[in-house]
């Protein structure tokens, strides 16, 4: 645990400091938010962060996707919280003189809808009912997320975003993003992430969710708020966190150490005699203080169904509307969202004649790279964010 004085030190090295979560209030009926699988919604809370200022002209405005079990507190630390607080999930990337310059950039990070960290979902209280919506929530798609970002961005003034960015589920956000709202992006950088979900990740998805509904504390999710399907939602994280990691990473970080003695106690009983063991009870635990499992249940249902592909007829059909600049990245280690894909995402925007920039990333951290590897993120969004400013600026200023 870090002393009191180790975490002022972490804070006071955080570039954005203190921050805050902002709330906004979208889609407040009649003007509902119609949704991809039928039905409307509204009126919907959006919860979301914002970090440096935004210029006069609203032009220097950056939008992050988190992924799957993120939230909107991408940088800084909470005033409020306590010694064992850690920062936002990418704070070594956002803030003054670093990746996502907050001198330069304004920076807006949301929690997805359907999410369980202030933006509405199955644990926020339908205003119909007075009671939670569980179940009884909406099924809801990648562009659902999509249109309620959409409108958050135009919330704040924004008519334009000079970069949407997004790993994983987030990249599955930015690609969405620029099919469905071409004109409101000017670059695109999607990282570990494809245009559909593999049968494979399909699989992993559906054992997670069996995991959790065969807890008997589910309760069909009628479980009350603090309460829910502990175990299944722990097994859910293990398994799912297995597939974020690579075989190099376990083996460099585990390999076939013990956790507390030299040698095996050849019984049935200790589920952690392996360190590795130890490790993914300790990740299924820590997830289960923080995260709802019917939005665990509705969010990797919505990468199940998303498809550019089969939703817009072709990928070149889906990508080849906007003008935006893209950087793909892939990592070598990710078996999870694979080079593969990304290359299928490539061939689409150079038969569409689009600016593009591509790198495989050399990594050992599997998936999670693209959340741990920071110097290797700021050495290719660095001058690509650079490069799609100064264009912006040129095109402003022949127009004036």
């Amino acid at each position: 645990m870090a002393t009191q004085q180790e975490t002022t030190e972490a804070r006071q090295h955080s570039g954005v400091g203190f921050v805050q979560t902002k709330l906004a209030t979208l889609f407040v009926p009649p003007h509902w938010l119609k949704l991809a699988g039928g039905g409307e919604l509204g009126p919907i809370q959006v919860a979301y962060e914002t970090y440096g200022e935004l210029t006069p002209a609203k032009d220097n405005a950056i939008f992050i996707c988190h992924a799957l079990t993120g939230d909107a507190h991408a940088a800084g630390y909470y005033e409020d919280d306590d010694e064992k607080a850690k920062p936002g999930w990418w704070d070594d990337l956002i803030g003054p003189g670093r990746t996502l310059d907050t001198d330069k950039y304004f920076v807006i990070c949301a929690n997805v809808l359907g999410g369980c960290q202030g933006t509405t979902g199955p644990g926020s209280i339908n205003s119909e009912t007075n009671q939670p919506y569980r179940l009884n929530f909406p099924f809801i798609t990648v562009g659902d997320i999509v249109e309620v970002h959409s409108a958050l961005t135009r919330h704040l003034g924004i008519e334009q975003l000079l970069a949407v960015i997004g790993g994983s589920l987030g990249g599955m956000q930015v690609l969405e993003w620029a099919a469905r709202f071409p004109k409101q992006l000017r670059s695109a950088i999607c990282l570990a992430s494809a245009a559909q979900l593999s049968a494979q990740g399909i699989a992993f998805n559906a054992v997670g969710r069996r995991a959790i509904k065969t807890d008997p504390e589910y309760k069909d999710g009628e479980y009350e708020a603090g309460a829910g399907p502990r175990y299944g939602l722990a097994l859910a994280r293990m398994i799912a966190h297995i597939t974020y990691l690579s075989d190099q990473s376990i083996e460099m970080k585990f390999g076939r150490r013990l956790q507390d003695h030299d040698t095996f106690t050849y019984e049935m009983l200790p589920e952690v005699e392996f360190q590795v063991e130890s490790y993914l009870h300790y990740q299924g635990k820590r997830f289960v203080e923080r995260f709802d499992a019917n939005s665990y249940l509705y969010l990797t249902r919505a990468m199940d169904y998303f498809d550019l592909e089969s939703q817009y007829g072709s990928l070149t059909n889906a990508l080849g509307k906007t003008d935006a600049r893209f950087l793909i990245a892939s990592y070598d280690s990710d078996w999870l969202f694979t080079t593969t894909q990304s290359k299928e995402i490539l061939r689409a925007l150079i038969e569409c004649g689009k600016h593009v920039s591509f790198i495989e990333l050399k990594s050992p951290f599997g998936h999670d790279s693209f959340l741990i590897e920071i110097e290797q993120l700021q050495n290719m969004i660095t001058p690509f964010l650079e490069q799609a400013y100064q264009s912006q600026l040129i095109e402003s200023a022949q127009k004036t």
